[in-house]
């Protein structure tokens, strides 16, 4: 088995292990008035515009949408979500965009090039994985 073979396995089963952590670590609460972010973490509540508000970072936002858990939102999971991006019929605002209809993001994110950026990074290393040939 290549070195780099058993790395990214390494890499898949950490990241599996912590889906749970990152899909339960926060929601969104789109029906609230006052804009709050509410979080399962040490059970704070954020506020939206507080210096601390904090959302998924956009490797967890992409790496659920690969997992499939945005189906829900019409985002395919695994070799059809990387295909349909490699196909130009996903962007990174697709998967954003289904991240907030699932409670997962606020909407103003999708006004954060640098998110949809870094979200649009992800997709591409899902569709491009590097395998250096050893």
């Amino acid at each position: 088995m290549k070195l780099i073979n058993l790395i990214n396995s390494a890499l898949i089963v950490a990241c599996i292990a912590f889906i749970p952590e990152i899909v339960g670590a926060q929601t969104v609460n789109t029906n609230n008035s006052t804009g709050q972010l509410n979080t399962d973490v040490n059970s704070n509540t954020l506020h939206a515009n507080s210096p601390k508000a904090s959302y998924l970072q956009p490797f967890n936002t992409a790496f659920l949408a690969y997992q499939g858990y945005f189906k829900e939102q019409g985002i395919p999971s695994g070799s059809a979500l990387v295909f349909k991006y490699q196909t130009g019929n996903l962007t990174a605002k697709d998967v954003v965009q289904a991240a907030i209809k699932a409670h997962k993001l606020p909407a103003q994110v999708l006004n954060d090039p640098g998110y949809l950026n870094a979200v649009e990074s992800q997709l591409t290393s899902f569709s491009n994985p590097s395998d250096s040939g050893y």
